[in-house]
C-alpha cells in the first residue's frame, strides 16, 4: 500500500483512476481489496473537494419527491396548509416556514439541508 498517496492534482487523480480500474473486482479480505477501498476513499475526497455537487432547489426537491411518490398538490395540504398555500409555495410566491420544513423532512424524507436553502425565483418572474 506504499504506492497510495494523497491526490493533489488532476494528474494524481488520473493515475488513481487507472489504479482503481486495475483493482476493480478484487476479492474481499485481500490486500488488493484493502488498496481498492483506500483508493476509493482518496478519490471520493478529491472529487468532493474539487467538484462539489450543488444541492437542488427546495421546490425542485419537493416536486421531484411528489413525482417519485405519485403525490398530488392535494397530498401536500396536510404538510403545507391550504390549497392556496400549497400553490404559493410550489409557484415560489411564499417561502417555506420552519414548521413546513420539519414536516416535509419528517413525512416525505426530503433532507433538511436541501429545504433550508433559499428558494430560487421562477425564471419567468425576472
Amino acid at each position: 500500500m506504499a504506492d497510495l498517496k494523497p491526490i493533489r492534482n488532476e494528474a494524481d487523480y488520473q493515475q488513481a483512476m487507472v489504479l482503481l480500474k486495475s483493482l476493480w473486482g478484487a476479492e474481499t479480505d485481500t490486500p488488493e481489496r484493502d488498496r481498492f477501498d483506500l483508493l476509493v476513499a482518496l478519490i471520493d475526497d478529491y472529487e468532493n473537494s474539487n467538484d462539489p455537487i450543488d444541492l437542488p432547489d427546495p421546490i425542485d426537491a419537493i416536486l421531484f419527491r411528489m413525482e417519485q411518490q405519485n403525490l398530488t398538490r392535494k397530498d401536500l395540504e396536510p404538510i403545507l396548509g391550504s390549497r392556496g398555500r400549497v400553490a404559493e409555495i410550489l409557484n415560489r410566491k411564499r417561502p417555506l416556514s420552519l414548521e413546513m420544513i420539519r414536516r416535509l423532512h419528517a413525512e416525505l424524507g426530503i433532507p433538511a439541508e436541501i429545504l433550508i436553502q433559499p428558494i430560487r425565483q421562477a425564471k419567468d418572474a425576472a
